[in-house]
């Protein structure tokens, strides 16, 4: 197994796979990235505008798919996977005896599940990383900060909604996955078995920021300023690694019924800022790499 580097001067190697919105998007962030360095960028269509990116900033690319990242396993370190559950799946059974770690930007529901500013130090030894979904990267920190503040939650709703710009075909494919995992981990986080995810695909022109309400069913007992707290530091810690991230409506309580809403508007690196769904993720997952190079930055 291929040992994770830790020199303060010397960047991770990493390989992406998959390159429509996602990955796309990711290649931009991890060209930006001090502490990683992009070996390999691959897919399967020759003429996607992702490889064209790649191409013109010097970035080896293949149209091979995962097969290219097995001729160069012996000197890669991470994989990021932003392809489709199914096909991540089968691309860790590929690489699992290769030795790189795996980081899956897809709603595979595999793997430990990673949300920086939950559980980021549980993550840094894990081979392989699933990074929820976008909804779920958004929402499950302020549903966590919602259980914390009471006795025990009943319900947890999830309600995200992006521009449809935004939301490339692979994802649509994958919309049964992105539920169920994005419930799984908000049960995971918050300890509730009750839990509901909604998925709204916007066609307004022009795109709308990503926006996400949390909806829980507290116990009697809310310690609404310790929640006010919470939420602000949760938003902050986000913030380090997605600098959109940003609520919007406090948390209100209604009887047991605790609401809040947080937008994502993203840097504007692949698509326009709308599109806060793929930073939420992208982010994300850089965070987690940078986390393993020794240096976040």
């Amino acid at each position: 197994m291929a040992a994770l580097m830790t020199s303060t001067t010397d960047p991770l190697r990493v390989a992406i796979v998959g390159t429509g919105n996602i990955g796309t998007d990711l290649l931009l962030k991890v060209i930006d990235s001090p502490a990683l360095r992009c070996e390999m960028f691959t897919g399967r269509r020759a003429g996607s505008p992702g490889i064209a990116l790649a191409d013109s900033h010097g970035v080896p690319t293949s149209v091979e798919g995962i097969d290219a990242i097995v001729d160069i396993a012996d000197r890669i370190d991470i994989v990021f996977d932003a392809t489709s559950a199914r096909d991540a799946a089968r691309h860790w059974s590929i690489i699992e005896p290769l030795g790189p770690s795996f980081i899956d930007l897809t709603p595979a529901n595999l793997g430990k599940f990673c949300v920086p500013a939950l559980n980021l130090d549980e993550c840094l030894n894990e081979r392989y990383l699933g990074m929820v979904t976008c909804g779920g990267q958004a929402a499950v920190p302020m549903a966590v900060c919602v259980a914390e503040a009471t006795d025990g939650l009943g319900y947890v709703e999830i309600v995200s909604a992006s521009s449809s710009a935004s939301v490339g075909p692979a994802s649509r494919a994958n919309l049964d996955e992105y539920v169920v995992t994005t419930q799984k981990a908000t049960h995971q986080f918050c300890d509730v078995d009750r839990t509901k995810t909604v998925l709204i695909i916007n066609p307004a022109e022009p795109g709308i920021v990503m926006r996400n309400s949390i909806t829980a069913l507290a116990s009697e007992r809310v310690d609404m300023d310790a929640l006010r707290a919470a939420v602000e530091l949760m938003e902050k810690q986000i913030q380090t690694y997605v600098p959109g991230y940003r609520v919007v409506v406090p948390p209100v309580r209604d009887s047991n019924r605790i609401m809040i809403t947080v937008e994502v508007e993203g840097r504007g690196d692949w698509l326009p800022r709308a599109a806060g769904n793929l930073d939420i993720i992208t982010c994300a997952a850089v965070a987690a790499a940078e986390a393993r190079s020794g240096r976040s930055v």
